[in-house]
């Protein structure tokens, strides 16, 4: 109070203020003649440099926002497919069902009908003679009733010695045996939505390999995931990636252990000494200190300073990977198998895929995956490295909706079959639209090939048909119905095209792979439900060698078989050191090895492959 003043009439005080603002102006720094106008000029000038930064997290919030948004649509659309898939599936095995209890009704009930006309018959005959007989007996002696019971006498000798089932010939029994309580239960548990509540900024790591390791030992880190709150998360699941980048840029390659209970641990090697930094990323942003500064050394010094090193981890189920993935050639495998390398984890970033399906190979040595719920194709070279991308999530002509099957045609054009826009897109070899085929005539279109003449093959899944297109869009023709018939289909896949200029389609829910004229007429069926060699749960990616020989990926026994070309087993590829979960596109690179895409491990995985 700088002043005050009382009125003598009304006995009101007037006091005089002095105002400063110690919240925005430090202590040491306060005037008594500060203005209340200056301090908050002040205050106001503050604030204003906290603009762009809430700005740049408001930008970066509403993108987050966005790619959950998304990642909600993509997971709706794939609950709304595999249950379509699975009402499928149960409508199939009731025809099944329904079928073979009609055949085997039908079976026993005209063999116990033939034996009712037959013992209907021989009564009638019996009762006829026998009323003949005494008819016979009681008439007068003459003649003509001499010569009736001769006629008699032998027709009574023939029903004598008549053969008259009296036994059943076929029984009643028909049961039906459904082990539904463990279905029940499967379905009850069938789908998990995956998630947690960890965020970057307050989740951190731990452990002596943060700073410092070893040349060629194995080193750990720990990261405990943390919630808003500071709260650690008690479940796993997160998506954590780690590099170690080395001076020139490269990236050494990890394993991330996944504990489920909200804690990771990170194991590496570095093969040589010297000044590193290691990322550590959680959902894509860096948790709390990272990047960090890694120092490796030799292991003399190593055991001075630190004493020893830490023991080799167990091999996490989870692996880490860059964004663009880092080939592993095959003396890294802890079990010697035909892996050269795989590329991928799930996300939305380049090199990242979430649910990947087809698989196309050109000749020219690039590598093409439909990235189905990222609504995109990536292009990599034979050796993995990163391309290109394409795609524009939308329902137009030029978007891609949910991207099943890829090819490449002889011209170079990029063909896409689009299940969900149900329509096929053909594009350049860099991604820019073209044309589209099919619109109004294909139902669900899953794979898609070329034949020695250029002409466009498409596999209509929910349709169950087999479509031949020009380029230009023109119907050459279709063969394929829904059934289980020889040239009916129940979910086909993907197709492959023989140099007969033969169509191979895997036919999904009848096991099978069947091989068709161009005309669509039935040449050869192989394959049938079951886990033993040449057997099938479910074949989805096929493709040909220069041998004719056929190779098929086995979806529900997530494997890679190879068959002659007339359906005979030969072999399997060797996918023991990092098992295959639910191969869909499979295609022969132009250097001879397969690639396939692995959906359920988020990644495509190339093999070598011995023709």
């Amino acid at each position: 109070i700088k002043n005050h003043q009382t009125s003598p009439e009304n006995g009101i005080t007037t006091l005089t203020l002095r105002l400063t603002c110690s919240d925005c102006v430090p202590e040491h720094e306060q005037h008594p003649k500060v203005p209340l106008s200056q301090a908050l000029e002040q205050h106001r000038s503050l604030l204003q440099e906290r603009l762009p930064q809430i700005s740049d997290a408001l930008s970066f919030v509403k993108e987050i926002l966005h790619q959950l948004t998304s990642q909600r649509g993509s997971i709706e659309e794939d609950i709304q497919s595999s249950f379509e898939d699975l009402h499928k599936q149960l409508d199939v095995r009731k025809s099944v069902l329904l079928m073979e209890l009609e055949v085997t009704y039908g079976l026993k009930q005209k063999v116990l009908q033939a034996q009712i006309d037959r013992l209907l018959r021989g009564d009638e005959d019996i009762s006829s003679v026998c009323t003949q007989t005494e008819e016979a007996l009681a008439g007068e002696a003459c003649a003509a009733n001499l010569q009736v019971e001769r006629d008699l006498g032998e027709r009574l000798g023939e029903l004598a010695h008549l053969c008259i089932p009296s036994q059943p010939e076929e029984n009643d029994q028909l049961d039906l045996i459904l082990e539904t309580d463990g279905l029940r239960k499967s379905i009850h548990n069938l789908g998990t939505i995956l998630t947690t509540s960890a965020v970057a900024s307050q989740s951190e790591a731990m452990g002596a390999g943060l700073e410092q390791s070893i040349v060629g030992h194995p080193a750990s880190v720990t990261i405990v995931t943390r919630d808003k709150s500071g709260g650690a998360c008690k479940s796993g699941n997160a998506i954590l990636s780690a590099e170690v980048f080395t001076p020139d840029g490269s990236i050494i390659d990890g394993e991330i252990v996944d504990h489920k209970n909200g804690t990771y641990e990170f194991v590496y090697t570095v093969p040589k000494e010297g000044d590193f930094s290691l990322a550590l990323r959680l959902y894509n942003q860096h948790i709390k200190g990272s990047p960090f500064k890694l120092k490796v050394i030799r292991a003399s010094e190593g055991a001075k300073r630190r004493g020893k090193s830490p023991g080799q981890k167990k091999k996490g189920s989870k692996r880490a990977s860059s964004a663009l993935g880092t080939p592993r050639r095959k003396t890294q495998n802890p079990i010697e198998d035909d892996l050269i390398f795989k590329i991928g984890t799930k996300g939305r970033n380049k090199g990242e895929f979430t649910n990947l399906q087809g698989v196309a190979a050109s000749s020219i040595g690039r590598i093409l995956i439909a990235d189905s719920n990222n609504q995109c194709v990536q292009i990599f070279s034979n050796e993995g490295g990163f391309k290109s991308r394409f795609g524009v999530r939308g329902r137009t002509p030029g978007q891609l909706q949910r991207p099943t099957g890829v090819a490449v045609h002889p011209s170079g054009d990029i063909i896409i079959a689009d299940y969900d826009n149900k329509w096929v897109s053909i594009f350049t070899s860099e991604g820019k639209f073209k044309a589209k085929l099919g619109s109004g005539r294909l139902m669900g279109p899953k794979g898609v090939s070329v034949d020695q003449n250029g002409h466009v093959i498409v596999v209509d899944n929910k349709a169950c048909t087999v479509f031949i297109f020009q380029l230009t869009g023109k119907l050459i023709t279709k063969f394929g119905s829904r059934g289980n018939g020889d040239k009916q289909f129940a979910g086909p896949h993907f197709a492959a095209v023989n140099k007969n200029n033969e169509i191979i389609i895997t036919d999904f829910h009848n096991h099978s792979v069947k091989v068709f004229t161009p005309e669509g007429e039935l040449v050869l069926k192989f394959g049938s439900n079951g886990e033993g060699n040449g057997q099938f749960n479910a074949p989805t990616g096929v493709a040909v060698d220069t041998n004719g020989n056929i190779i098929v990926a086995d979806w529900g026994n997530s494997r890679i078989q190879v068959f002659d070309g007339s359906g005979s087993f030969l072999s399997y590829i060797n996918t023991s050191a990092d098992p295959l979960y639910g191969p869909q596109g499979l295609a022969l690179t132009s250097d001879g090895h397969v690639v396939v895409a692995d959906s359920g491990n988020h990644c495509f995985k190339v093999y070598r492959y011995l023709q």
